[in-house]
């Protein structure tokens, strides 16, 4: 699991692991600077190393060699994931919007809530929610792997729209994971 922030998306995970709703592990933890996701993986003892400004291509296929993971979960990272043959095919991230729309280079977090917002002012969109996809050389143009929707209130805000898509986000990413290790253990 590769991560830059607080470790929400690690937490939902690994209790989705935990309750035994999804049959995985997380082996290890990279993170692109030293964050509270990074001191959580190393509280639970999940092998955690730090790549400060971003995993660099040589390093994520030595820490995948090393780890020898299925997937290369992206949990947060904000920084674009070298996509190497080694990995290709393997590396999945959630983003906080429906794509195609609202996604890109500098579209995370609350960027992505206030142009969603913005366009719900403008008439432009009716829904948000969340997208799996898998990672490519660029940010949020993989090909889709599941999305959740929501209805946009008139009330909502930024802040509260972050909280609606977070709820889809985790029963989303499990699911999308989980669909992943069904249909890998099958081929």
């Amino acid at each position: 699991m590769l991560l830059s922030g607080s470790g929400r998306t690690l937490d939902n995970l690994v209790g989705v692991i935990e309750r035994g709703a999804l049959d995985a592990e997380v082996v290890g933890v990279g993170a692109s600077r030293e964050c509270l996701g990074a001191e959580k993986a190393r509280d639970r003892g999940i092998e955690t190393r730090v790549f400060p400004g971003g995993i660099g291509a040589d390093e994520l296929d030595a820490m995948v060699g090393d780890l020898d993971p299925d997937w290369v979960v992206l949990a947060g990272y904000l920084k674009l994931v070298p996509i190497t043959e080694r990995v290709r095919g393997r590396v999945v991230n959630i983003h906080p919007a429906l794509l195609p729309d609202f996604g890109g280079k500098g579209m995370h977090g609350h960027h992505v809530h206030e142009a969603v917002i913005d366009a719900f002012r403008r008439g432009e969109v009716r829904e948000s929610g969340c997208t799996v996809h898998f990672a490519d050389a660029e940010f949020d143009t993989g090909q889709i792997i599941a999305q959740k929707r929501c209805t946009i209130e008139d009330s909502d805000t930024p802040e509260s729209l972050a909280s609606k898509v977070f709820e889809l986000e985790c029963d989303c990413y499990p699911e999308a994971i989980r669909s992943l290790i069904e249909k890998s253990a099958t081929s």
